[in-house]
């Protein structure tokens, strides 16, 4: 699951402002919508009863859980179970049934969580990678959501007043089950599910999950504050997914500043700043203040969830919140700084549904991340933190959802609980490599997959005659040692050309002269034609000479070797034509790539550059993936029912949810349900 190019970092719309803009009208919002609410509510509750009571008229069941175990690898869980270490798995197996789910092409998880969610193939929700292509600039842009400004702004001299709530367009098309069995007035509650943001209107609770930004508007920004010297005499140094900032020493304080969203109350207002002050103690230990507010810091122990409060014209304010962490004091002193997460209790931009639902949760359980991909592992990549650092945050974040899941099992006694944990994907992509060796990390992996077992027997402990629980992973993984510049081959086989004078190293296609190109990667997923009547500047024509080239760069790709490992880097190359069908066929890759194990598409590739090489080794901590052939990686599918459909797909996953509470699927819904017709087996 995981946004792995660094220009992911971009803005989801026209700029992180627009958090700020969006948070000036909330308490005013938040106050007549409450009102409202306390009137109607005596109706509404009534008429909830009475529609209730129809809704489970037809159910076979009385309660369903989705426990989202993302990127949970078949082979390595069948491996743990056969040595005894998955007793809860193991148990639930023994109970129902395990098969091995087959996920979508590409294997990703926006991909592969659209179709659970929809019960339809990448053609019919629009979703192939975690970007899309401007089809009239070329550049990237994020594949799931886009932010349209205010549509009215009252301007007075220099200030500008928002007078309307930004628009956050959700990209992702066709009803997610959730949404059909609230027509039904079935109720849902549904907890970081990926690509649910912005939060759908249903009937029930939605917490938003991947590509939710953070409060500057882009998909993950750390900051990394230091004295070290090759930071000396720079205000600011940006690194690949995050910033590195110089710290100043006056009068026996270091000096810095927090950054924020820019300030669109006023024209040229520049980014929101709150500067701080860090101070070394004894015994590797550092005071902070920040805001009036002063916070004891210890080397290598996450802060709580601190809050900023940035401030900017006629009185406005917006929040978020971060956590700490101190990582060396010694000869100088460095502060690692997660991104700046929306504030739950105080968020800017709509992030669950209802609004409220996201601080009921925080007043519930106490503060947690909202970033869309909370675990840094850029921040790893890059040397900011280190491995233990990376781990203590993955199980910070993954106790904050424990809690929400359990949470949401003991209130919620009817209808679906749906959650999905990340921690599982992430761990893996940053320790895969180290799994079957001796060094001190070892076993990181196999106690991730222990610990996923706790979860399943906790989850375990709520079922009863009327409850099917089910335990699923979108897709599986394997090691990625090498990447595959498919710019670079295209370049070198004449598909591809570059500008004049262009070294191939400028990012998103920058370089690329579209006169002369008829191919191109980007992302992830596969390769695209520069097609005429689509593309800005294509020159393929549409129909048989687009078909004939589709078919003989699949042809010359599938197989591809990598002579210098004397391996096959690309099992197939597939037109997408042969895969889906769907009103979208259009915006998916004109092939999907299904690289072998240990290959994947290049760090510069994925980020539009075009390489001197085809084929390069992958030296970066990141060493799992799982966007190769998607046979290589299913996912899992357990469940306490005996599941009587032969190969289960994650596109079941709707309709089964739907045929479990006697609801017929919409006639777009692709997928069978995977119990007997009448019961579950």
């Amino acid at each position: 699951m995981s946004l792995p190019v660094t220009l992911l970092v971009a803005y989801i719309g026209p700029g992180a402002g627009f958090t700020f803009l969006g948070s000036f009208l909330t308490v005013l919002a938040g106050l007549f919508f409450a009102l409202a609410g306390l009137v109607a509510w005596p109706f509404r509750w009534m008429w909830g009863v009475l529609r209730g009571r129809q809704g489970y008229r037809r159910a076979k069941i009385r309660r369903l859980i989705f426990l989202g175990l993302d990127g949970l690898d078949p082979t390595l869980t069948e491996r743990y179970m056969a040595e005894g270490k998955l007793p809860n798995l193991s148990r639930l197996r023994e109970m129902g049934s395990f098969h091995r789910l087959r996920t979508t092409f590409p294997p990703l998880s926006p991909v592969a969580w659209s179709t659970f969610a929809t019960g339809v193939n990448p053609a019919r929700h629009s979703m192939f990678d975690f970007l899309n292509r401007n089809l009239r600039s070329l550049l990237p842009e994020l594949s799931s959501a886009r932010v349209h400004a205010p549509e009215r702004v009252l301007r007075i001299g220099k200030y500008r007043i928002p007078l309307s709530r930004p628009m956050v367009e959700m990209r992702r098309k066709s009803r997610t089950f959730w949404q059909v069995l609230g027509q039904h007035r079935i109720a849902s509650t549904i907890l970081r599910v990926p690509i649910t943001f912005p939060p759908e209107n249903f009937h029930g609770r939605l917490l938003s999950a991947m590509c939710t930004p953070d409060l500057l508007g882009t998909q993950g920004t750390f900051s990394l504050f230091t004295t070290r010297a090759e930071t000396a005499g720079m205000d600011s140094a940006e690194m690949e997914s995050g910033n590195r900032h110089s710290l100043t020493a006056r009068e026996g304080w270091y000096h810095g500043e927090f950054a924020g969203p820019e300030n669109q109350m006023e024209e040229g207002g520049g980014q929101l700043k709150i500067a701080f002050q860090l101070r070394k103690g004894r015994g590797g230990t550092a005071t902070l203040r920040v805001n009036g507010d002063t916070h004891e810091l210890k080397l290598g122990e996450y802060t709580p969830w601190i809050t900023l409060r940035f401030r900017a014209s006629l009185g406005a304010r917006v929040t978020g919140i971060v956590r700490l962490l101190l990582t060396e004091v010694e000869p100088g002193i460095s502060l690692y700084c997660t991104p700046v997460n929306i504030n739950p209790e105080d968020p800017a931009l709509e992030i669950s549904h209802p609004s409220y639902y996201a601080a009921y949760l925080a007043k519930l359980l106490g503060a947690y991340a909202t970033l869309g991909m909370a675990e840094d592992t850029w921040a790893l990549n890059e040397h900011a933190i280190d491995n233990d650092a990376f781990l203590q945050q993955a199980w910070l974040i993954y106790a904050e959802r424990e809690a929400m899941f359990l949470s949401a099992l003991e209130r919620c006694r009817r209808g679906v609980v749906a959650c999905v944990f990340d921690t599982t994907d992430r761990v893996q992509h940053m320790f895969f490599a180290q799994k079957d060796g001796d060094g001190p990390y070892a076993r990181v992996i196999e106690e991730l997959y222990m610990r996923a077992d706790g979860l399943v027997g906790k989850a375990m402990a709520h079922l009863d005659a009327g409850t099917v629980l089910m335990v699923l992973s979108d897709h599986g993984f394997t090691s990625f040692e090498r990447g595959v510049d498919l710019n670079a081959w295209l370049l070198r086989e004449g598909y591809l050309a570059l500008l004049p004078g262009a070294s191939g190293e400028g990012k998103y296609l920058r370089e690329i002269d579209w006169g002369r190109t008829r191919a191109y990667t980007f992302g992830l997923a596969g390769v695209y034609l520069n097609q005429k009547g689509r593309e800005a500047q294509g020159i393929v024509e549409a129909g048989a000479p687009a078909a004939a080239l589709r078919g003989e760069l699949a042809a010359k790709l599938s197989g591809l070797r990598d002579e210098a490992r004397d391996r096959v880097a690309i099992r197939a190359a597939w037109p997408s034509a042969s895969l889906y069908t769907g009103p979208y066929l259009d915006a998916a890759p004109d092939l999907i790539i299904g690289y072998a194990e240990g290959y994947r598409a290049s760090w510069d590739a994925a980020n539009g550059k075009v390489g001197a090489e085809v084929f390069t080794d992958n030296q970066k901590a990141w060493s799992g993936d799982h966007c190769v052939d998607p046979l290589l990686v299913p996912g899992v599918l357990f469940c306490n029912r005996g599941i009587v459909a032969a190969d289960s797909g994650i596109e079941d996953m709707a309709r089964t949810a739907l045929d479990l509470f006697g609801i017929a699927a919409p006639p777009h819904m692709e997928g069978k349900a995977l119990f007997e017709a009448g019961g579950t087996a």
